[in-house]
C-alpha cells in the first residue's frame, strides 16, 4: 500500500536520525500489516485493523516512541508498559536500536491479540477482547 503523503511528510519533517527510525517503522509496519488503514490521527502515525487503532509512532522530546495499544497482553520483554489501558511501548533513539526479529514478531502479535479501542468510549473506559 502506498504510504499516504501525510505520513510521509511527517517522517519528512523528523531531524535525520529521527527520520531514518520513522522511515523504517513506516515501512515496516505497512508491509506486515496488509490491508490496514493509516493515517495521521492525534497528530501521530497510526495504523488502524477494522477503524481499531493498532500500532503507530510518535516524536518524543529525545526518542522516537513505538506504540501498540494491545501490547501488554503481546508477553514481549522489549515492551514496556504504556498509560492505564493495555498499550504498550518501545522506544528508538538510532535506527540501529530496532532489532527486525522483535518489530516483525510484534507486528504479528498485534494482527492476532487486540482489545476493542473503537469503542471504548461507547463502552465508558471498558475494554474488551476482541483477538
Amino acid at each position: 500500500m502506498a504510504i499516504p503523503q501525510d505520513i510521509r511528510s511527517y517522517n519528512a519533517a523528523q531531524a535525520a536520525d529521527d527520520k531514518r527510525i520513522c522511515d523504517v517503522l513506516c515501512k515496516t509496519i505497512d508491509r506486515h500489516l496488509t490491508g490496514a488503514e493509516c493515517k495521521i490521527w492525534h497528530r501521530h502515525p497510526v495504523w488502524f485493523l477494522d477503524g481499531n487503532p493498532i500500532v503507530g509512532y510518535s516524536k518524543l522530546k529525545n526518542c522516537i516512541r513505538l506504540l501498540f495499544w494491545s501490547g501488554q497482553s503481546f508477553d514481549e520483554p522489549g515492551l514496556q508498559p504504556e498509560g492505564s489501558f493495555k498499550a504498550a511501548e518501545a522506544r528508538f533513539t538510532s535506527v540501529d536500536q530496532i532489532v527486525p526479529d522483535d518489530l516483525e514478531r510484534w507486528l504479528a502479535k498485534s494482527i492476532t491479540i487486540q482489545w476493542d479501542y473503537k469503542n471504548i468510549v461507547k463502552r465508558k473506559g471498558k475494554l474488551e477482547r476482541l483477538i
